[in-house]
């Protein structure tokens, strides 16, 4: 009699595009694909170099990686100690206030791991100025090693992606996605809360390792205009310098029909 055995759900990469994707079956195995790849990621920087700048992102699909790494399978196996925290952009409301990327991070992930709090690197959301608070987050920066042109340089940035092929707080058609020298930018954004602080494209595609998380339907279009490097397409425009550029998505995200992945 010959036995069926039901084999354990694997991520698996598409060689469709240039760039590596991993593609899942839904929410759960996102946030848990996602979240050892971060800490593998966490781990290998920290074995090679001591530390870890890690930058992360807002909204749901991340916020759902963010709990499982602070879940028990990863609070005590990942070097947390030895992690310096920021943010890919971020609002500018009080750091409480529900719409903030950080209040959002930290209740779903740095409440429940050992990071020491000086290692948390919050945007200065209360300088009312945008520009200053542009300039003040980018000296907040200055702690980071530097590349080869002097910019500094993340071990991972994690990135979103919009419906409308936004990333960060980078929008279709806004000037700051020509920016060559800073890096950071206070930005208008063209949905609530408007007013926000972004890390420019020179600066993101200098880090060694840049994750985005895409999941659902509603972004297939923007996904599709991005692996085939559209470039009024701002997360297109996400290409490391010297560095890794991943995917991770889910089955709708991918094609028009998810049963054929």
């Amino acid at each position: 009699m010959t036995r069926c055995t039901k084999k354990r759900w694997q991520p698996r990469p598409v060689a469709e595009a240039l760039q590596p994707v991993i593609v899942v079956p839904g929410p759960e195995a996102m946030a848990e694909t996602a979240a050892r790849w971060i800490a593998d990621t966490i781990k290998a920087s920290v074995a090679a170099r001591a530390r870890c700048f890690l930058a992360l992102a807002g909204g749901e699909t991340p916020r759902a990686c963010y709990r499982v790494l602070g879940g028990p399978g990863f609070r005590n196996d990942v070097p947390w100690s030895a992690v310096e925290i920021y943010w890919s952009d971020e609002r500018l409301v009080p750091l409480d206030d529900p719409a903030s990327n950080y209040a959002m991070a930290r209740a779903a992930l740095l409440d429940h791991v050992p990071i020491p709090a000086r290692q948390i690197h919050p945007a200065p959301v209360e300088q009312p100025d945008g520009a200053l608070a542009a300039e003040a987050y980018a000296r907040e920066l200055g702690a980071l090693p530097r590349d080869t042109s002097d910019r500094p340089r993340f071990d991972l940035i994690l990135l979103g992606l919009g419906e409308d092929g936004h990333t960060a707080s980078l929008f279709p058609g806004d000037p700051v996605l020509l920016e060559e020298r800073a890096w950071v930018r206070a930005v208008r954004a063209s949905k609530p809360p408007p007013d926000r602080l972004t890390l420019t494209l020179p600066l993101i595609n200098a880090s060694r390792a840049v994750l985005f998380l895409v999941q659902g339907a509603a972004k297939r279009s923007a996904l599709q205009a991005v692996r085939r490097r559209d470039p009024r397409v701002p997360a297109s425009l996400v290409q490391p310098v010297d560095g890794e550029l991943r995917f991770i998505v889910d089955r709708e995200a991918l094609v028009e029909d998810p049963a054929t992945v």
